[in-house]
């Protein structure tokens, strides 16, 4: 598959993908997009699922750590 076909299956630009394969910065929604067209969107995923190797891991992650904020002293600015 040439790169000028890849990128209209991915419907991303040539060079945001000459730019994905040489390693530059380009924006995450592009290599989904090239992922899902190359038929790789499991091997993408598996990348973000959590690590559940024990029970407590599992608690962790069905409890979710929840965000607190830090409320300011009057004195700070």
């Amino acid at each position: 598959m040439t790169q000028s076909e890849l990128a209209a299956r991915s419907g991303i630009g040539v060079t945001t993908l000459s730019n994905l394969e040489a390693g530059r910065n380009t924006a995450f929604e592009g290599l989904v997009r090239v992922a899902m067209a190359l038929g790789r969107r499991d091997e993408l995923e598996a990348l973000f699922k959590p690590r559940l190797d024990s029970l407590d891991d599992i608690r962790r992650y069905e409890s979710g750590v929840k965000r607190k904020r830090i409320k300011k002293k009057s004195g700070d600015a």
